[in-house]
């Protein structure tokens, strides 16, 4: 079977299953499922309907069924342990690392939470109670009580012999820790380094001390920056007393980064990206009527600027042909703007230190397109209806509008960051409202003092 999953269409083996539960051919959807790693399982859940989404749960292995609930998202992820007994959620998470019981439970209402704890096995209950006590945004939240550490006074051979009674590694391991007898972190020993020297040798003598420890109250958004810039497969996690109690891999990690992507994504259009696509008409609809509502609000506020100079635009017929293109390029320079001071946050890149310096660069490149587009489209401008004064008008008005908005698409998420307030969520709406208003008012105004 995984020769075959390695050259198949995964596509074409997802159709066809979808199209056997249609036709429950229950047994032929088994045998298709076994194809689909668990994060295409999940992937084909989200992506189908609810109807024949319990019938797709069904016909996947139990043995996947626990992976494959840790890649869904958080709505369908609640939807299928609805349906589960707690000794079947107990059943489907024998196999899987802490971090993963974790996002499982996590996922429970509380009471149902707190029986499927009392259930596992106390090995699995200990460590995930320890990691239930910490945001699941923070280190403390994402790790694996699953890690090897051995001490810097041992010999390599007495360390490959450990291992050897083991009988396994936890996955994504590339190094073995090093602490005291009191646990705190000492280095790091690469599996490479044990396996390439002599028996005899001493931990200590190949102990990497390059690598800290990532604090428990460490986001999850600053883990994810740690193992970017130091290149980690998996890291240690400790807490305010330097102890390990914990580690997390580099799978972890690119839930971070893709979880990231994809909220940034969503939350520019005011949505959650843990929503199901498939979910309730009334329940999607309620959460999008929200910021419908704030985006009228913002267009009210943008037709009353309009409305201050409709004696204006009703004789000179040329302003509301040119009113759009204003809005249009001033909407565009200040999206150009924010999504790089939004990136820049999110990865790190710009804190309060050196966001003056931003703030002057992109308010200078909104200055030197201004004067560009402002001499480019006022030419154009001039060219058609043969009116320089409606051209320095028009000029003038999208110069204003590109440096206003360069400078508002920069101070709007840095505002809404220091304000506790996501940046990527609401800065798309503020920022329409700006650099409407600002290019509808300069460019009436001028009108109406120049031309009337």
């Amino acid at each position: 079977m995984s020769q075959n999953s390695s050259t198949i269409d995964k596509g074409a083996v997802s159709e066809q299953l979808l199209n056997a539960l249609q036709n429950e051919q229950f047994e032929k959807a088994s045998e298709l499922a076994n194809y689909l790693v668990p994060e295409e399982l999940a992937e084909l859940l989200e992506a189908t309907p609810p109807l024949q989404r319990g019938l797709l749960w069904d016909a996947i292995d139990t043995d996947k069924q626990g992976e494959v609930l840790t890649h869904t998202n958080d709505s369908v992820r609640s939807e299928l342990l609805d349906k589960l007994e707690t000794h079947e959620i107990i059943e489907i998470t024998e196999e899987l690392e802490t971090d993963d019981i974790v996002d499982i439970a996590q996922a429970l209402p509380d009471q149902d939470q707190q029986e499927f704890i009392e259930a596992l096995p106390e090995e699995n209950r200990t460590a995930v109670e320890v990691a239930l006590a910490y945001d699941e945004d923070t280190a403390g939240g994402l790790m694996s009580s699953n890690f090897i550490a051995v001490r810097a006074d041992l010999s390599l051979g007495v360390v490959l012999r450990y291992l050897r009674q083991r009988g396994n590694l936890p996955h994504s391991t590339s190094s073995l820790f090093i602490w005291d007898r009191e646990e705190h972190l000492i280095g790091t020993l690469s599996l490479t380094a044990l396996l390439t020297h002599d028996e005899d040798v001493l931990v200590e003598e190949l102990i990497k001390t390059d690598i800290q420890g990532i604090n428990v109250y460490t986001s999850a958004k600053e883990v994810a920056h740690t193992f970017e810039k130091n290149d980690l497969i998996s890291a240690p996690v400790v807490n305010d007393q330097n102890q390990i109690i914990g580690r997390i891999t580099i799978d972890d990690v690119v839930d971070i980064i893709r979880d990231e992507a994809e909220h940034a994504q969503m939350a520019s259009a005011g949505l959650d990206e843990d929503d199901d696509i498939f979910a309730p008409a009334q329940k999607s609809a309620k959460r999008r009527t929200f910021w419908l509502g704030i985006n009228l609000l913002t267009a009210i506020f943008a037709s009353m600027v309009i409305g201050l100079f409709d004696a204006a635009i009703e004789k000179v017929v040329a302003l509301a042909i040119l009113m759009p293109i204003i809005a249009s390029m001033g909407g565009i320079a200040g999206t150009q703007t924010a999504t790089i001071v939004i990136r820049a946050l999110a990865t790190g890149k710009l804190a309060k230190s050196n966001s003056r310096s931003l703030l002057i660069k992109e308010t200078t490149v909104g200055l030197l397109n201004g004067l560009i587009w402002a001499t480019l489209t006022g030419a154009a401008v001039f060219a058609i209806f043969h009116d320089w004064q409606l051209s320095a008008i028009f000029s003038t008005a999208i110069l204003i509008n590109l440096l206003a908005a360069a400078f508002a698409g920069a101070m709007i998420p840095l505002i809404l960051q220091r304000m506790k307030i996501d940046p990527a969520l609401a800065s798309g709406l503020m920022l329409t409202t700006v650099t409407d208003s600002v290019g509808f008012f300069v460019f009436l105004g001028l009108a109406t003092v120049v031309l009337l």
